[in-house]
């Protein structure tokens, strides 16, 4: 058997055994977890969506349903999935406008991760006969790969059905 490359001794959620913290009201930056990316010469598109995502509507207390997508070019970090879940579940009980949970789902992977580019697309299920759909985006400008990034992204943009294999 091969041993993998990837450095994941500081990593909490996965694979400690015990039982899963689930905190369905409090999103914050301490439940992402990261971990290295053994490849940050070479910009490379993560793609990873939450498609039961739920929060709660200020106003209302009215449930809000929809798939949150988080696209990114990593850095030097690469999200871990079950805490990027984790993360998702905490917000099933947080009341706020889906506007400004796709914003601030951005300010908190940009801060944990420090991607090339990252960019939160929140794909709400219609309320009142109302679709709501939210894209919040980031570049990383000072950095010397910020050119190549911009040209990838924007291919990335183009490319039609690009979740199939």
């Amino acid at each position: 058997m091969s041993k993998s490359q990837d450095r994941t001794g500081h990593l909490k959620s996965l694979g400690k055994g015990g039982q899963t913290e689930y905190r369905m009201d409090s999103p914050s930056t301490d439940i992402l977890e990261a971990f290295p990316n053994n490849y940050p010469g070479r910009p490379y598109i993560v793609s990873i969506s939450f498609p039961e995502y739920t929060s709660l509507c200020p106003m209302t207390g009215q449930p809000d349903f929809g798939t949150i997508v988080m696209e990114y070019i990593p850095n030097e970090k690469v999200v871990e999935s079950k805490s990027f879940k984790l993360y998702m579940f905490a917000y099933r009980n947080h009341k706020s406008f889906m506007e400004t949970l796709t914003n601030t789902m951005l300010d908190d992977f940009v801060e944990v991760l420090d991607p090339l580019w990252c960019r939160v697309k929140g794909i709400f299920a219609p309320r009142g006969a109302t679709d709501l759909h939210v894209f919040a985006e980031h570049f990383k400008k000072d950095s010397p790969q910020y050119e190549d990034v911009r040209e990838i992204v924007s291919e990335w943009k183009r490319e039609a059905r690009k979740h199939e294999a």
